[in-house]
């Protein structure tokens, strides 16, 4: 079965459970067993995709962006601009809104739809004055005690010569500071790439969420291909080694939920895309809410304190080296 059979599965799935409502009838078992029969083949296609193909999907072009979720996940939205300094970043979009009532900032990378947005966004690659308006707005959802909500989607920092006269780094490094210490819930979500210090930017938080066509990493496959092995064109071949998708970091501990996307990618269902996000918003700070600021610090320390593991084993030779010294073996 191909993709489009399983969506139409799906929406006669969703006329059944209208047809049921409607006339008051019980068709749970004929339901259950139509849910069951699109998860298994839902399951097959998303198995059949490559790290490459994944990582593609991430960077579509029609991929929802931060506004399309604040759109559909938020009401009351004032969209807020500049940092103060220098001048503002369309590359960073962020405002206070609510979620189900809740008073919210929301804050993250923007891409275009086309061309035009693109340039006019830097495909969603910040400068310094973006991450430092990002700054300012959770400063003040730290202030009134506000929940901070961030979206993830940039290829990176942008690099220009004036992001780097600008003090691209430090505003990076006072982010990650920053985001450590405030005292109310952040939620994290890579919605697209996730590259670099221009991502982690916005991602210090007590809960990352990854969609499941996403990848969070220190460097594009590209770029790793032509460090390790001086040829761009290798980059399937680094997005393979590098173990960034967001069930490989789920697996190693680094993100807490993957995310469901609808089959074909994000962009083919926004409003079921939204909902699903909805849902680990609504969990999370549900889970989150009662919480002392202390204590959420606190558990934001513990998080970034537990992702990785060093060991040290000194093995020591019944007979020294050559050069008089013992095995040193570093694991």
């Amino acid at each position: 079965m191909n993709a489009e059979e399983y969506r139409a599965l799906e929406e006669q799935i969703r006329e059944m459970k209208k047809f049921s409502l409607n006339h008051n009838m019980d068709l749970d078992d004929i339901l259950r067993e139509l849910e069951n029969k699109a998860i298994a083949i839902k399951e097959g296609i998303d198995d059949s995709l490559k790290v490459w193909d994944k990582i593609q999907l991430s960077r579509i072009q029609h991929r929802p962006t931060t506004l399309d979720y604040i759109n559909e996940l938020f009401d009351d939205f004032i969209e807020l601009h500049g940092d103060r300094s220098f001048g503002d970043d369309p590359a960073i979009v962020g405002g206070i809104a609510t979620f189900e009532g809740t008073p919210v900032t929301v804050i993250g990378h923007q891409k275009g739809k086309n061309t035009k947005e693109n340039v006019y966004r830097r495909f969603g690659m910040p400068q310094p004055e973006g991450y430092r308006k990002a700054l300012r707005m959770m400063q003040q959802a730290s202030k009134f005690g506000r929940p901070i909500i961030t979206f993830i989607n940039t290829a990176g920092a942008y690099p220009g010569r004036e992001a780097e006269e600008r003090g691209q780094s430090e505003a990076i490094a006072r982010n990650l500071r920053e985001m450590a210490g405030f005292g109310v819930p952040i939620l994290c979500f890579v919605i697209g790439e996730g590259g670099s210090g221009g991502a982690l930017a916005l991602g210090i938080g007590n809960r990352l969420f990854m969609l499941e066509n996403t990848f969070y990493s220190v460097i594009s496959p590209e770029g790793a291909a032509a460090l390790l092995w001086k040829d761009a064109t290798q980059a399937q071949r680094a997005a393979q080694a590098l173990k960034i998708t967001a069930q490989d970091l789920f697996d190693f501990g680094i993100v807490d939920e993957v995310i469901e996307e609808p089959l074909g990618g994000a962009h083919t269902d926004i409003p079921l895309q939204a909902s699903f996000i909805r849902e680990a918003i609504r969990n999370a700070l549900y889970e989150l809410g009662e919480e002392e600021p202390e204590s959420i610090i606190e558990q934001r320390y513990e998080k970034y304190r537990q992702i990785g593991e060093f060991e040290e084993t000194i093995i020591l030779s019944p007979t020294p080296t050559k050069q008089g010294a013992y095995t040193h073996e570093h694991k």
